[in-house]
């Protein structure tokens, strides 16, 4: 058991998805009890193999459900705990895992988003890539390098946490007190919001462009909020989100692409079947 952090990474990271990831690695491991592990060389690459190859015949079969999905998709959130001596939590929080990174994935194909990973992400070279996904090692080069050039805007992404925490801090104070003003400093002229209800609650359909039609959804939000929410700041995929409940309970996950100290990107994630079960 002491690789199912890096393979629920691998998989979670290709899926976006944590109960897909959860069942992928349940699946990799009873594959694995029916072989002799003891005359597997190297188990790390065999497992690796495995939950990578799972999640790349799930990816391919969910393309036609996210085309298919009511309004904008974001991956599930991620909330971490307080405790940072998990090692489990540390290997979770390295680079590639913000919701800004993980719905960038969603621009490349199945196999260019698992090389791309595996490179990256997780410093496998191009021969163990070329084992695990079965595919020359110069073709995993080119795939890496296609997969780069479509994934360039989130290059800068800024990944410093306490600096990101104090430009949310400022945006729930804004957004609190409708100081439309300070809004306007905070948000990228070419904002975009995207908000995810999967059908299942009211959300915005599409994504909402622009610096002046995303300051007055948000404005418009509080107006109709109801008097019982509350909002905290969290850890969500290893940089700072916003977090709200009502009546106590988890309603709404609201994470951000944060460049040049910029909100370039507002992920809002309101489907109840991808929030994690959380109470006040």
């Amino acid at each position: 058991m002491q690789f199912k952090p890096l393979l629920f990474s691998i998989s979670y990271r290709m899926l976006g998805s944590i109960s897909e990831a959860e069942d992928i690695v349940q699946e990799t491991f009873l594959k694995a009890y029916q072989v002799d592990m003891e005359n597997v060389e190297h188990k790390k690459a065999y497992l690796c193999k495995i939950v990578t190859n799972r999640s790349l015949d799930v990816l391919k079969s969910a393309r036609l459900k996210r085309e298919k999905y009511i309004g904008p998709w974001n991956p599930e959130p991620l909330v971490f705990e307080s405790n940072e001596d998990d090692p489990s939590e540390l290997l979770l929080q390295k680079e590639g895992l913000s919701i800004a990174y993980l719905r960038m994935m969603e621009h490349l194909t199945p196999d260019e988003r698992a090389v791309l990973l595996l490179r990256e992400v997780f410093e496998f070279s191009y021969k163990e890539i070329a084992n695990i996904v079965e595919k020359s090692e110069d073709n995993c080069r080119k795939i890496f390098s296609r997969a780069k050039s479509k994934i360039s805007r989130i290059e800068d992404e800024s990944l410093h946490y306490e600096r990101n925490k104090s430009i949310v801090n400022r945006f729930i104070e804004a957004f609190m007190l409708q100081k439309t003003e300070v809004l306007l400093e905070l948000l990228s002229e070419d904002v975009t919001l995207y908000s995810d209800g999967g059908g299942i609650v009211r959300a915005a359909i599409r994504p909402i462009f622009t610096l002046q039609n995303v300051t007055a959804f948000i404005i418009g939000l509080l107006k109709k909020a109801p008097k019982d929410f509350t909002v905290e700041v969290s850890n969500v995929n290893g940089q700072p989100a916003i977090v709200i409940y009502l009546n106590g309970q988890l309603s709404n996950v609201v994470s951000f692409l944060i460049r040049n100290e910029r909100i370039e990107d507002i992920y809002m994630t309101l489907n109840p079947n991808k929030l994690p079960i959380k109470t006040l």
